[in-house]
């Protein structure tokens, strides 16, 4: 029996979220510059989501550029940025036999014109696809979500469009990045950091964290089907005991 036998349809995750990690160590290990890691990890990111497409998943969010990764060395940045064209370029067709519907949050105004428009190509050839959906997570961080949503909340209340009173919890998630996405259930970290790094702090509220040593290149999808497994394997009772899930 494979690990991917192993997996219980009726309790497979709605939503994965991976923080995928580790990419310049890899590099280092293999006597190259950081660019070569984050190549290499594309080949990881081809396999991880054929696999969630294989198990059924419905949603897969990618963190793949934050708003802090901005501040790297011009020359790291240009390179992912050309490195995210060719990957966009390569692999939409791809994703359109696996019936991969693609998105992204983050600040799309802030990437270079080359990679909006690639992307919005891209989501548009992706559009009618029915099966999984692939979200990219580009110059994205928390707190840059939640500022941008008070902004706009602020900016209604002032216009008297919103009142004071109606904002609550259900409110403000409908000015988040992810309005409509369902909040991950559970969140792979690759390379052995056990921290969230300014992602999806608001969603991950009740999300099961998985951390593997395992450093991105390395990752395949019986990684994530091995992440898929532990998950199930957990309790998961969103403040309430044990005695009253079962009861």
């Amino acid at each position: 029996m494979t690990i991917k036998d192993k997996i219980q349809k009726n309790k497979l995750p709605k939503h994965i979220a991976i923080i995928m990690d580790g990419n310049g160590r890899w590099a280092a290990k293999q006597g190259n510059e950081r660019i070569f890691g984050h190549e290499h990890g594309v080949e990881s990111v081809r396999s991880t989501v054929e696999g969630a497409a294989e198990v059924g998943l419905e949603y897969l969010t990618l963190y793949a550029f934050s708003t802090e990764n901005w501040s790297r060395p011009d020359v790291e940045v240009n390179a992912l940025m050309g490195l995210l064209v060719q990957a966009i370029n390569e692999e939409t067709e791809k994703l359109k036999e696996q019936n991969v519907r693609l998105s992204m949050i983050g600040d799309f105004d802030s990437l270079p014109p080359e990679v909006q428009a690639k992307l919005t190509w891209s989501m548009d050839e992706l559009k009618d696809c029915t099966g999984l959906n692939l979200v990219l997570a580009l110059s994205y961080s928390s707190k840059w979500e939640i500022t941008e949503a008070i902004r706009k909340i602020a900016t209604e209340i002032k216009d008297g469009s919103l009142q004071l009173e109606e904002i609550d919890k259900n409110l403000l998630e409908k000015y988040l990045a992810t309005v409509g996405i369902p909040d991950p259930e559970l969140l792979i970290r690759t390379s052995g950091e056990n921290r969230v790094s300014n992602f999806l702090l608001w969603q991950i509220a009740y999300t099961e964290f998985y951390f593997t040593p395992k450093l991105w290149p390395d990752f395949r999808k019986e990684d994530l089907f091995e992440a898929i497994c532990d998950f199930q394997n957990r309790e998961r009772r969103f403040g309430k005991t044990s005695q009253q899930l079962v009861s």
